[in-house]
């Protein structure tokens, strides 16, 4: 018996169906693009006379109405901050249509661009996390999933055992013993649980330059289906410590400056305390992000591989400013030359 295309486990038989349900019926061009490091593909869909589209194309059926992403999508538009808007969705063909935002990634968009244009980017990405967290707090409500998730101890553990596992017994192939076990537990725990006990704002989740898209002098956010509350460095830490994006110190100390002056009536008040959770937020997050490089790694997905070093990187450079950190990189660098 041949399949339904509600069934098919190939994503391009259901393009056609979808395509015919929202009126599409004239040739068009179904281009693959690059795959994220989720169980999603897309695809761009052009045809002569009509805008592009984007199709997300899941797995397999889905429910877009309880899906994360469709919170998320609600609460970010409310703000507003931009996003793509959805065209359409089949939730048995377990699609969804969105605005084609082109493919210029504020990451590809820096590419041979002068000091003055990369700063004036960063301050508009900076200026989007300041309108998530004074927009998520003036709109809160339980209702919407991202106020009901947090960066809480149990899910900062996660992500950093995650690391553990993926990364450095998986990819790195280090050899543990009991003690560093133990030892790496213990810091872990530590850092995690003071990050889980500061204020928590709305966080994109993943904000990064990937993840920011540059088209007709906007730039636009998008992979947000993650959305939850967390910490106010969350954010910026992500854009700042950036595991694809190498930043002048003096850019990022500009940046934070851009910032504090954005959300505080005295930016100078406090900033060394700011800047230390910062630092100890950038931490977990690059930590965490080598826990999924080393995970796509493993399972065959090299793309990550040349990010590595960078994110090693802003870990050591971290982990050598604070002495409560002398213990996590004793361990650490017993198994990863890059942090000794």
């Amino acid at each position: 018996m041949t399949p339904s295309p509600s069934a098919s486990s190939d994503p391009a038989a259901r393009i056609p169906p979808f395509l015919a349900g929202l009126g599409i019926s004239q040739p068009v061009r179904v281009t693959p693009l690059t795959p994220d490091a989720s169980d999603r593909r897309y695809f761009r869909v052009e045809a002569d006379g009509l805008a592009s589209i984007v199709l997300a194309v899941h797995p397999g059926p889905i429910t877009l109405a309880e899906m994360p992403f469709s919170d998320a999508h609600a609460l970010l538009s409310a703000m507003p901050v931009p996003v793509p808007r959805v065209l359409g969705h089949d939730d048995a063909l377990g699609i969804i249509a969105l605005a084609d935002l082109g493919d210029v990634t504020l990451q590809a968009h820096l590419t041979g661009v002068g000091d003055d244009e990369r700063r004036r980017r960063y301050e508009e990405a900076v200026g989007h996390i300041v309108t998530l967290q004074a927009r998520g707090r003036a709109l809160a409500a339980t209702h919407r999933l991202p106020y009901r998730l947090a960066f809480d101890v149990e899910k900062l553990m996660f992500e950093l055992r995650f690391f553990r596992e993926h990364f450095l017994e998986g990819w790195r192939q280090a050899r543990l013993t009991d003690a560093d076990r133990a030892a790496l537990e213990r810091e872990c725990l530590a850092l995690a649980t003071g990050l889980a006990a500061e204020p928590r704002v709305v966080c994109h989740r993943d904000y990064h330059s990937r993840n920011l898209m540059v088209l007709r002098g906007d730039l636009y956010l998008i992979d947000y289906q993650d959305a939850r509350m967390g910490p106010d460095t969350y954010d910026l830490a992500s854009l700042l410590r950036d595991s694809y994006v190498d930043l002048p110190e003096s850019l990022v100390d500009s940046l934070i400056d851009t910032y504090l002056g954005a959300t505080r009536q005295d930016p100078a008040a406090g900033r060394a305390e700011f800047v230390r959770r910062f630092d100890l937020m950038s931490v977990q997050r690059n930590l965490k992000a080598l826990g999924t490089f080393g995970f796509q790694a493993g399972t065959g997905n090299r793309g990550y591989v040349p990010d590595m070093p960078r994110t090693l990187a802003h870990v050591r450079r971290n982990l050598t400013r604070y002495p409560r950190f002398d213990a996590l990189r004793q361990v650490l660098a017993a198994h990863l030359d890059e942090l000794a």
